[in-house]
């Protein structure tokens, strides 16, 4: 009741707020200046706030919308996943003259080997028809002099609870780029001494890009498995800008034959 009675309020108060602004647009044809000059200040004073109001509104109601965990899953998956980095806004959304290994969010780093560096990098607002993560993940890279350029994206430990030798590892990448480039994926399983890596690369050239990572042809102990990551490794990044718009990771097992 409480509720509703302060709703009702709330309108009222409204109502007459929007009354007394419309009869002060028409005063204003009509006032003298000293009481104009302070008329207008006072109704700057209101635009900036409604304007804070509107822009945060749009931006939260934009699709997708943020949070949004729509994830394309293979029949059979057991776990599915999407970092951070493309599911929510980041506190530090940018870098420039990106350093050789920037720490982006929660478990997302960016490593090159460049003497100077020339690149950008940026957490962008996903808008398109076909977008089903909320952010995308922008690279901007100028001269560039190093040997390599990754980002690393560390899985959470859901994704070796479990796993098994008779697992496929999955990515699904959305990416975009001004110049054609080679982009592979590496997955890095650490279990006890050694570390197991498989890498693919990505057929950008196909409507799905999509990589699979067949853990039959590993030779994984299951029982010690300590931490699993996949470095997105870009080939010829000079004078190119890579979009990267949604990155999702899946786990199934093999059908048995």
């Amino acid at each position: 009741m409480a509720g509703q009675m302060s709703g009702l309020v709330d309108k009222l108060i409204h109502k007459r707020m929007l009354r007394r602004w419309a009869g002060a647009g028409e005063q204003a044809k009509v006032l003298d200046l000293e009481r104009l000059r302070a008329l207008r200040s006072r109704a700057r004073s209101l635009r900036r706030m409604l304007d804070r109001v509107i822009h945060q509104a749009d931006y939260r109601l934009a699709l997708p919308v943020i949070g949004s965990n729509i994830i394309r899953k293979p029949l059979g998956t057991d776990w599915s996943w999407r970092p951070p980095l493309w599911k929510g806004p980041i506190p530090v959304p940018g870098l420039a003259a990106v350093p050789a290994k920037a720490p982006i969010y929660d478990g997302a780093t960016v490593f090159h080997d460049c003497i100077r560096s020339e690149m950008t990098v940026r957490q962008i607002r996903n808008s398109r028809d076909i977008d089903t993560a909320p952010f995308g993940f922008r690279i901007d890279v100028f001269r560039f002099d190093g040997s390599f350029l990754s980002l690393v994206v560390d899985l959470p430990e859901e994704a070796s609870k479990g796993l098994r030798q008779s697992h496929i590892i999955r990515m699904d990448v959305s990416v975009e780029m001004e110049r054609p480039l080679e982009i592979f994926a590496r997955l890095n399983i650490k279990h006890g001494p050694n570390v197991e890596q498989i890498v693919r690369e990505l057929p950008l050239k196909e409507g799905e890009v999509m990589v699979e990572f067949d853990l039959a042809y590993s030779n994984l102990d299951e029982k010690r498995i300590e931490r699993i990551w996949v470095d997105i490794i870009i080939e010829g990044p000079e004078m190119n800008q890579i979009v990267l718009r949604d990155v999702t990771f899946s786990r199934r097992l093999r059908a048995e034959l």
